[in-house]
């Protein structure tokens, strides 16, 4: 993914107006936001130095000129981390396994969770697992292996506009994850390949994956427009796996005694008996 450094910061200084710092404007400007000598200028480095940065022919960099950066350009810390990340890729890590493993305690941690729909993501934000009642409501055992996936669901699926009634949100949300693994694991053929897909099939996707927007999906509110149980809304929280970073499980956690948990549980009995 070649061009995501110089990409992402040419993204963030058209955001960031030259008297917002306190620069003056002279004239007609041909870009929005900071030149790239504005940028040198604020954060105490070179123009020359800058430049190659941005082009991604520089040297390695510090992180006193990367947090320089990062101050001029007002980023938060996911995009500050994502900075470091794109600007000192880790060299080329042996070859993984093409289908990852959930461990039978994940599983069974899964499993336990009766009343609770989760399951697990790996880092292409493939669903690698489930429980009983998170299958109930992303029907995900009724899918084939290749279209368990999310971002492929959320942009490729014509029917995720109508299960997601907030979609624009959920689909700004995904790629914003997303580019998160895909700096981390820029030599991930398959999650190059996703990509690349993604944005050959979906006009939707190729506009956000140009914004470089980056932002953690590690809790948050989903709403979704279930076939049987009607509209639900889902709080969520992700938690990591200590064993296997690449894989986060995502837990479901509606306010007990709300119409929502209420609709999971008739959702819950309901699948156990179509299932007998």
């Amino acid at each position: 993914m070649d061009g995501d450094l110089g990409d992402f910061l040419r993204s963030r200084r058209a955001r960031i107006q030259p008297e917002e710092v306190g620069l003056p404007v002279h004239g007609r400007r041909r870009v929005p936001g900071l030149r790239r000598e504005e940028v040198a200028q604020l954060a105490g480095v070179s123009v020359d130095y800058y430049i190659r940065l941005e082009q991604g022919r520089g040297p390695s960099v510090s992180d006193a000129v990367l947090d320089a950066i990062a101050r001029v350009l007002r980023l938060d810390e996911t995009e500050h981390t994502y900075l470091r990340t794109v600007a000192r890729p880790r060299g080329r890590r042996e070859r993984r396994p093409a289908a990852p493993r959930v461990r039978p305690g994940v599983q069974l941690l899964l499993d336990s969770m009766e009343r609770t729909p989760a399951f697990v993501l790996g880092r292409r934000m493939d669903v690698l697992a489930w429980n009983a009642l998170g299958d109930a409501v992303g029907g995900f055992s009724r899918m084939a292996p290749d279209e368990r996936n999310m971002p492929r669901q959320v942009f490729l699926d014509p029917a995720a506009r109508d299960l997601y009634p907030e979609w624009a949100a959920v689909a700004a949300q995904t790629v914003a994850n997303l580019r998160i693994g895909a700096s981390s694991y820029a030599d991930d053929a398959a999650l190059c390949a996703l990509v690349g897909e993604l944005s050959l099939k979906s006009e939707d996707f190729r506009r956000l994956w140009a914004d470089h927007e980056v932002k953690e999906c590690a809790y948050g509110v989903k709403r979704l427009r279930h076939p049987v149980a009607g509209l639900l809304t889902l709080p969520y929280e992700t938690l990591t796996v200590p064993a296997d970073p690449e894989q986060t499980i995502v837990v479901y956690t509606p306010e007990p005694g709300s119409e929502t948990a209420e609709r999971l549980a008739l959702l819950g009995s309901w699948e156990s008996a179509h299932s007998r």
